[in-house]
């Protein structure tokens, strides 16, 4: 189904039989993430990519509400004519990536350590729930669900409460230029120490990542703001750094990098692509295992996240995380479950969904 309109998603919804008669239904937009539809062939697809458009903008409110199936280009092109941008730096962009998309499987990129995640820029959503009926929370509320916070509830839910339709964020301000610093380390620890010791001072990081490069480890901090104040800034932030090989990048080159980190163009054809959720105490055991399986991997939001790439079978990768008691969500490659290692919040998510899809329509138990 490839509908142009919500009354016409409403309208199939309600058609569609519950479970187990029915086949479940797939909001799908553009694929950018294919582990997170692979494994639905039984499933009935509704093509949310027709759904697009900016319905509302304002600028000087710093919000704009869209379409759902609304591409993060689009999306991108209209704020920067107004000097505004997304903060949370959401992925694969020039991949084609959409709204709805980018909330249901809740991606934010690098950009994140500034300013936080997607979840605290959404302000409001709508979507259709199990019995065709379009559900609005935050913002002004049409029709609440049992007292849900439904905003941050869509972000990361995998389509599995109902197919989104429309979504509002808040902006902010585009920085006037930025400038990375990268140092280099031989050894795991001595990243990290550096790495902890950057996330305790003001600098006011807008990225900082941790890159194994051949037994070696470059450190990663992005500035943001004025010009003329970054050349002050990178001075201090070199000050605290015990490496004395330091690369700056300014202007497109700088800017290139940042954009293969949020389009994953490090990751090998063939590789499987998995986000895990990580703090930077956990990670040595981690780096270790992956290294160990040939993993590739970059780490992300001041070493809370890792952004896996893994060579083999993806069950091998599940049973590691299970073993470290972490997370993870298959975005590409492999066709598995998209859920890795340890599930939490199950309960939570079947009350969820038996108010917002007591019929069982959509995917998840």
């Amino acid at each position: 189904m490839n509908p142009r309109a919500i009354a016409e998603i409403q309208d199939f919804v309600r058609s569609q039989p519950p479970a187990p008669q029915g086949a479940r239904l797939v909001a799908r937009g553009a694929g950018t993430k294919p582990s997170l539809l692979d494994g639905q062939s039984a499933a009935t697809w509704v093509e949310v990519s027709g759904l697009s458009g900016l319905l509302e903008y304002q600028p000087d409110e710093f919000t704009f509400t869209a379409l759902a199936g609304t591409s993060l280009r689009e999306v991108n092109t209209a704020l920067a004519g107004h000097g505004q941008y997304l903060p949370f730096d959401p992925p694969l962009v020039e991949a084609g990536a959409t709204l709805g998309g980018t909330v249901a499987s809740g991606l934010s990129g690098a950009g994140r350590y500034r300013y936080g995640g997607l979840r605290d820029f959404l302000l409001a959503v709508r979507f259709v729930a199990g019995d065709g009926q379009v559900v609005s929370g935050g913002g002004r509320v049409v029709k609440n669900a049992a007292g849900f916070d439904l905003p941050k509830l869509m972000v990361g839910s995998l389509g599995q409460y109902g197919v989104l339709v429309e979504l509002s964020f808040k902006v902010f301000p585009r920085p006037e230029a930025y400038t990375t610093v990268i140092a280099r380390f031989p050894s795991l620890a001595e990243a990290l120490e550096n790495l902890v010791c950057l996330s305790q001072q003001p600098l006011e990081l807008f990225a900082l990542d941790l890159h194994p490069q051949g037994g070696a480890f470059s450190l990663l901090a992005r500035l943001g703001g004025r010009q003329d104040s970054l050349k002050a800034r990178v001075q201090r932030l070199g000050a605290l750094l015990s490496s004395d090989l330091l690369q700056t990048l300014e202007g497109p080159s700088e800017a290139a990098l940042w954009s293969g980190e949020g389009e994953f163009s490090w990751v090998p054809a063939g590789y499987s692509l998995v986000k895990v959720p990580l703090t930077p105490k956990r990670l040595p055991q981690l780096d270790d295992r992956l290294e160990a399986s040939g993993a590739l991997r970059h780490y992300s939001v001041g070493a809370n996240l890792a952004w896996v790439a893994w060579p083999g079978a993806v069950n091998q990768l599940d049973t590691l995380l299970a073993s470290q008691q972490l997370s993870g969500l298959l975005l590409s490659g492999a066709v598995a479950p998209p859920q890795l290692g340890v599930c939490s919040g199950e309960q939570f998510a079947r009350r969820v969904k038996q108010a917002l899809d007591p019929g069982g329509k959509f995917p998840g138990a």
